[in-house]
């Protein structure tokens, strides 16, 4: 009876040692992704628009909208776009979102807000079906013809895109939004979790967007008026 026991708490620690095991695998597994990206991107995020270097692009992600406007985390990555467009590190943006219903139009809300800020809207751009950060990415790079560019968004958000950016073919830095530590910044850190997970799957794998489309001109003549403006100056 006693060497029943025995058996019985031994086989029960060996069962807890080996759950402890494959749950200490698991966050291992869960974490390397993540950290992929804090290492592949260290030296490719900025400490904000003054230390940002200059780049014939400023792309902004798309990150939802409240009645039809940009919702405040949005707004605040258009307001860093018009001070890096003001300080003449970029020459011009592409706002990247979702219009995927006809009643919910990122892309087109963005552009209002900047020219409401004084940005020509010749020197917007808009890439209506950027669903997720690999679609704006790699749409900026195929579609686009975006070659380096800087990338606005908030803190949490920054590294993935300037990962992306790169995996797609673009000379990208990360500009930080940096916000309060509220619960919609945390949450967004969470999601950035399995966010990495998706992250390394694109990088590694480089799937087509949900919509490739044709090539489109709009940045190419952005930046050449952007020449053509600096040449009357001169």
């Amino acid at each position: 009876m006693a060497d029943g026991a025995i058996r019985e708490r031994r086989a029960v620690r060996a069962r807890r040692r080996r759950w402890t095991q494959a749950a200490v695998l698991l966050c291992v597994l869960a974490l390397l992704p993540a950290t992929w990206l804090r290492l592949s991107t260290d030296d490719r995020v900025t400490r904000g628009v003054a230390a940002a270097p200059e780049a014939p692009v400023g792309v902004v992600f798309g990150a939802g909208l409240w009645d039809g406007e940009p919702s405040p985390y949005l707004a605040h990555r258009l307001d860093a776009a018009v001070d890096l467009y003001r300080a003449g590190k970029v020459r011009a943006l592409l706002v990247t979102g979702d219009n995927s219903r006809r009643d919910y139009d990122e892309p087109s809300a963005m552009r209002t807000y900047l020219t409401g800020r004084g940005i020509p809207a010749s020197r917007i751009v808009a890439d209506y079906a950027g669903f997720d950060t690999w679609d704006s990415c790699t749409r900026a790079a195929r579609l686009f013809g975006v070659h380096r560019a800087l990338l606005v968004s908030q803190d949490y958000h920054v590294r993935r895109a300037a990962a992306l950016c790169r995996a797609a073919g673009i000379d990208a830095w990360g500009v930080p939004v940096r916000e309060r530590r509220d619960a919609t910044w945390y949450a967004g850190g969470l999601r950035e979790l399995p966010g990495a997970v998706k992250a390394a799957y694109e990088a590694a794998l480089r799937p087509d967007p949900h919509f490739l489309g044709p090539r489109e001109p709009g940045v190419r003549r952005a930046l050449s008026e952007a020449r053509r403006d600096a040449s009357r100056v001169r």
